[in-house]
């Protein structure tokens, strides 16, 4: 049995987020419409609209295209930008590493001082991610050479770029140069920031869900969604609503703006996870070994299914398909595609434990895993 970086388990929740980005070889201004160039895509709500090749009717035939042997543990989602695929690796590489999204061969691996439990965030031909070695890294996506790095507590969490600014854990830099623009210190933060709409919200470990002002960092107020627990959660934002789990295994939505409660809704165990919201609904993972598909409106179950065993795995949902893993530290994991309306099985593939968050673009499934392999699923040519 392979050994594995043991993650607190406040920790753990953040699977890394996968942050997804695809970096098209020759042109590195800009990622496409089409990519998850971060852990929630630009929409910050973990949602691909733009997928038109995998569907309910075509992901039965997923077959694996290949598979990377990183070395070491996959832990990050894959982050896919511009044709390119990149990872954070633990044990015994700690590194970020750059495949082409088509034929699964590495293009570079950079080292850094500690494990990248930080699912890498992709603009502007740059990749930013944070390690346990305190730092945050800019490294450029085309060679993987470090372009400036930032000094920060140790954390976990997943960079969200917005104009031109790079929000992870609780500070915001400056993409281009790393210099700080502010941070706000105070409780430990290691949930990964979504950023819209001028504002930045992320969970603390005195239970709070924060709103910040983006270009000030003055807070805009504090909702206590998870008093007494160390919430490290992922929120996310869209239609003018933050979603968010807690440890405690509520499911909370509220106002953007004003932080009021819209609703809650209670699981069967703890989130350690980020939802996916998309066709008027929000999809999460909980410790009870479901994945809930709750009425983003009002919260009201609309199905629920039976991974079996906990998920640290962000859902992602592309073309009426939720994706989801399951399985960290519970040997063998299984990476599931379901009807997104309903909830039926589509799909499931074993692989080895998750905290890998899958990513879908452009007719392909990518998805790290603890046994040291990125795999990419596709059906027929693609």
């Amino acid at each position: 049995m392979t050994s594995h970086v043991q993650l607190p388990v406040r920790v753990s929740k953040k699977i890394y987020w996968i942050a997804v980005l695809l970096m098209a070889p020759s042109c590195f201004a800009q990622t496409a419409i089409s990519d998850w160039s971060q852990l929630h895509r630009p929409n910050m709500g973990r949602y691909n609209p733009n997928e038109t090749v995998l569907s309910i009717n075509s992901v039965p035939k997923l077959k694996l295209k290949w598979s990377f042997s990183a070395g070491a543990e996959v832990l990050t989602g894959p982050s896919v930008a511009n044709g390119v695929v990149y990872v954070g690796t633990a044990f015994p590489c700690f590194c970020v590493t750059a495949v082409n999204a088509r034929t699964g061969v590495k293009l570079w691996s950079s080292a850094v001082g500690s494990v990248v439990f930080s699912t890498p965030a992709v603009a502007n031909g740059v990749v930013y991610f944070g390690s346990w070695d305190n730092n945050v890294y800019a490294m450029d996506a085309k060679t993987g050479a470090t372009l400036w790095s930032y000094p920060t507590n140790a954390f976990d969490s997943s960079p969200a770029i917005a104009n031109g600014a790079v929000y992870i854990n609780d500070l915001a830099l400056d993409g281009s140069t790393g210099a700080l623009i502010w941070q706000r210190g105070g409780q430990y933060v290691s949930s990964s920031p979504a950023a819209a709409n001028g504002i930045v919200y992320f969970n603390a470990f005195d239970g709070n869900l924060y709103a910040m002002d983006a270009s000030t960092g003055a807070q805009l107020w504090a909702y206590s969604a998870d008093s007494g627990n160390q919430a490290d959660e992922s929120p996310a934002v869209t239609n003018g609503v933050v979603y968010t789990g807690t440890q405690s295994g509520t499911v909370y939505a509220l106002d953007a703006n004003t932080g009021a409660l819209i609703w809650s809704q209670t699981t069967g165990g703890g989130i350690d996870t980020s939802p996916a919201v998309a066709y008027q609904t929000v999809y999460i993972s909980s410790e009870d070994g479901n994945l809930y598909a709750l009425d983003a409106k009002t919260g009201a179950l609309r199905w629920s299914y039976p991974m079996g065993v906990v998920s640290f795995s962000s859902p992602a949902v592309a073309n009426g398909v939720v994706y989801v893993g399951d399985g960290a530290d519970q040997g063998a994991g299984t990476i599931f595609a379901l009807n997104a309306k309903t909830g039926a099985l589509l799909w499931s593939y074993t692989v080895g434990p998750m905290y890998s968050s899958p990513t879908v673009v452009n007719g392909t499934l990518y998805v790290g895993s603890l046994d040291g392999n990125l795999y990419a699923f596709g059906v027929g040519d693609r």
